[in-house]
């Protein structure tokens, strides 16, 4: 089964039209489907007021959206969906009939090769692809609103569906930067079938005078951090869509308790939205029957979730935190509040609710640990999945240990032969854990620091040294710590969604990870310099150019190249010292411009001699120069140099040392902390 690169989506209204352009942004060729003319028009009006927007905000230039629209073509009727498409996604109403209708259709018209998907927040899979002719080609999919937006989609196959067209779904999906829960097909899937209640838990509240939805929003946004409260976000959603989702599981899990109330039945029946007055503040006693319901309710759903295997316990906090956009998701809050508690609040509200809890859960004693490193093998070669999308995959304590751990283990298997770098979701690795930084300079407890990046040489050796063929997959950001990781290994492997930066000088510190020293043994000194001191944010193609990305490919080759590069081993030379391409805009201008003669000037904030300050690239680089911390920036010069005159293993070692000079700067607190708080800093030079 080969890649996708033709989409077609079913149904042109908010949902239709937002996965439509989102595939296109990706650089999807879209077929948008609609009965009539008059929902196509309208599909294509709201993407273009999307895009609007967009421009508004400078997400896209006028140029780029003007070639996302020629992208979208709008079709009127089903029968009329390319033959050839290689997957089309259903997305209209939640109606089985309807829907099935649809793929009868479909399975008449496309290709034998076309994988089809029903985006469904309810309906059972299964049942679903037993009505479809092709049943090892049927997928399920959960787009959460708005899909041009929110990152998260859960991916269901059925009981049937190929483990190639879930591949192929899957790198669909990833394309498109979205964070992929795989999920079983039960009633809810992972998100609804603990937020749906939670919406009606509510509604119970409310009926039975605990509080007013004012109250009971104030005390649920405190106690589980989030912006909107349950009245507020069903005002937002939906409030019909609530009950329908509520009523369905109730009676697909046989749980009455989740049957809507008669206040929301009500509310959707005259057409109302819920009223929210600004009185907020009520008694401390109400106040613990509100929050200890709310949070027993998802305690209790989401034990059972992860007892039922439709999910990992990680990623049901991942879909509150990715797709709800809650601070923190309901495991990680049981171990906040403390999980004996947590335990207390689930075994109550399980009581009222008439649930059994499973015995994991309730006979658990200590903290959960989570694991933020996946692990997968096929024919010899190891994926290591770095999965923590909903921080960009930072670099912390836990990941880099855990990481370190599933390295030492592949590297000693002779069965793998080749091992594979990614992230889950749009980034591969934005940096490290900032606040981490910060926390540890302000308690005066530098050397934590320094053990934690002495942890990540020790990791990133594991990779520099590594038996097997180490690819980064580096299809989407990288920064910092990130690109770091990436540079330790044989191979890049990027996309045009690859985006490199070394962010470290304008906050306040150097690229303390193997970035002063494997950067100028890949790329040569000068465009080291660019790339380090200067901050400059790298494009895919720059990024090749510069040598920083070994393979530039198109998103649908990327399973073939990893593929043969593992076939091919290790590289003849890692550290070629010089770029790939010297003719290339970029490379031509950092060779002259971070020349050895130019340097003193540069660090000074002197306009080198022969460059005019009035060319955009002279003057861009002087203003990020500027806006670097002074001693970071003396620093990191420093240590680029040192890369010519030593070899990688004393230039690493150099590069640690200097740790606790940079961090017990006033210019590093700062810059860090500037980061964290969404300010530019102000360097003392201190």
């Amino acid at each position: 089964m080969g890649t996708i690169e033709r989409i077609a989506i079913i149904g042109a209204g908010n949902m239709g039209s937002g996965i439509a352009q989102k595939s296109a942004q990706e650089h999807f060729d879209v077929q948008m489907v609609d009965r009539e003319q008059q929902w196509v028009d309208k599909g294509m009006q709201t993407i273009s007021d999307f895009l609007d927007e967009a421009v508004g905000r400078r997400i896209f230039s006028p140029a780029q959206v003007e070639e996302i629209k020629s992208r979208v073509s709008g079709v009127v009727g089903t029968e009329n969906v390319a033959t050839n498409t290689d997957l089309v996604i259903e997305a209209v109403f939640e109606d089985f009939d309807v829907k099935t209708e649809v793929f009868g259709i479909l399975d008449q018209v496309c290709d034998d090769h076309t994988i089809l998907a029903s985006n469904t927040s309810s309906l059972s899979v299964n049942d679903l692809a037993e009505a479809v002719g092709r049943q090892d080609r049927f997928v399920g999919l959960h787009f959460f609103y708005h899909p041009a937006k929110n990152r998260l989609v859960e991916i269901i196959p059925a009981e049937t569906t190929s483990a190639e067209a879930l591949e192929a779904v899957e790198q669909y999906c990833k394309t498109m930067g979205k964070v992929v829960i795989v999920c079983k097909d039960r009633p809810g899937f992972v998100v609804n079938r603990f937020f749906v209640p939670w919406l009606n838990e509510a509604c119970k509240l409310l009926e039975e005078g605990v509080g007013t939805t004012a109250q009971i929003d104030a005390v649920a946004r405190k106690a589980f951090r989030i912006g909107l409260g349950p009245f507020a976000l069903m005002n937002l959603t939906g409030s019909p869509i609530a009950m329908h989702s509520t009523d369905y599981l109730a009676t697909q899990l046989g749980t009455p308790r989740y049957s809507a109330t008669q206040s929301l039945r009500d509310l959707v029946a005259d057409g109302r939205t819920w009223e929210i007055d600004e009185e907020e503040d009520c008694s401390e006693e109400e106040a613990v029957v509100i929050r200890e319901r709310l949070l027993g309710q998802v305690f209790a759903v989401s034990s059972q979730i992860v007892a039922e295997e439709i999910c990992s316990m990680e990623d049901v906090d991942r879909g509150a935190k990715v797709g709800l956009r809650w601070a923190l998701g309901p495991f990680e809050i049981a171990n906040r509040i403390g999980v004996r508690e947590a335990v207390r609040m689930a075994s109550a509200y399980a009581q009222k609710a008439d649930l059994e809890l499973p015995d994991w859960f309730t006979e658990r004693q200590e903290s959960f640990d989570f694991s933020y490193i996946d692990v997968a093998i096929n024919s010899g070669i190891a994926t290591i999945r770095i999965n923590r999308p909903e921080a960009m995959n930072a670099l912390n304590v836990t990941v880099v240990s855990q990481l370190g751990e599933a390295l030492d283990e592949l590297n000693a298997r002779d069965d793998v032969n080749a091992i594979v770098l990614e992230g889950a979701g749009k980034a591969f690795v934005a940096g490290a854990d900032v606040k981490f930084f910060v926390d540890k300079i302000r308690a005066d407890e530098i050397p934590d620091i320094y053990d934690f990046t002495a942890h990540g040489h020790a990791v990133l050796d594991k990779l520099e040294n590594s038996p097997k063929t180490t690819i980064a997959l580096t299809t989407g950001l990288a920064l910092g710590g990130g690109l770091e990781l990436a540079l330790a290994c044989d191979y890049r492997v990027g996309t045009r969604r690859t985006q490199f930066r070394f962010p470290e000088t304008g906050i306040g510190i150097y690229p303390g990870l193997g970035g002063t020293q494997r950067t100028p043994r890949i790329c040569g000194i000068e465009c080291a310099r660019y790339a380090v001191l200067a901050g400059n944010f790298i494009d895919a193609v720059t990024a090749k150019a510069l040598g920083l990305l070994t393979h530039l490919v198109e998103p649908s080759t990327v399973g073939p190249t990893v593929a043969a590069i593992a076939s091919d081993g290790k590289p003849d030379e890692k550290y070629p010292s010089g770029p790939a391409d010297s003719v290339h805009p970029v490379v031509s201008f950092a060779t002259s411009f971070y020349s050895d003669e130019n340097m003193p000037s540069l660090l000074t904030g002197s306009l080198p001699d022969g460059f005019d300050n009035e060319d955009k690239m002279v003057s861009r680089q002087l203003k990020s120069l500027s806006r670097a911390a002074p001693i970071a920036l003396s620093i990191a010069s420093e240590l680029l140099n040192e890369a010519a005159d030593s070899d990688l293993e004393l230039g690493l070692k150099s590069e640690l040392g200097r740790l606790d000079e940079i961090f017990e700067t006033a210019d590093a607190l700062e810059g860090l902390s500037a980061l964290i708080e969404g300010r530019r800093p102000s360097y003392s030079n201190s």
